[in-house]
């Protein structure tokens, strides 16, 4: 599946970038303020974590709407050296950087689905939030 509109990261100031895109399209579908910041804190999380461990790759984003529900789908695409152990990365307080260790498992709380796949080629992370 391909995703429109993407936005690169490839600096900090990019992680800003995707997440004012987000919180748009989150505002347009209809999402409550509460769920806008959900979605844009894990936004923040995914492309922060791009820049951080990859240095590059993209969030795009694509609006689903089925018959009964509509939401927003956010992949999260680099080219990095891969997540050794998702396992690890996925428990709170584990951390690489220093940080609070809260990024990937927190970006699985605040969204509705979440998968993610990384292997030596890269990783990528699909989330979904649903409007209510």
């Amino acid at each position: 599946m391909e995703f429109k509109p993407c936005v690169n990261i490839h600096q900090e100031i990019d992680i800003v970038g995707a997440r004012q895109l987000g919180r748009q399209y989150a505002k347009q579908l209809g999402f409550n303020t509460v769920d806008q910041a959900r979605i844009a804190t894990a936004i923040s999380e995914l492309t922060r974590n791009i820049y951080l461990y990859a240095k590059s790759g993209k969030v795009c984003f694509d609006v689903i709407d089925q018959i009964n529900r509509k939401g927003l789908k956010i992949c999260a695409i680099d080219n990095g050296p891969g997540i050794q152990d998702i396992g690890q990365v996925m428990q709170d307080g584990y951390s690489t950087s220093g940080g609070l260790g809260a990024g990937l498992p927190g970006v699985k709380r605040l969204m509705d689905q979440f998968n993610i796949q990384s292997d030596q080629d890269g990783t990528r992370i699909e989330v979904i939030k649903w409007v209510r």
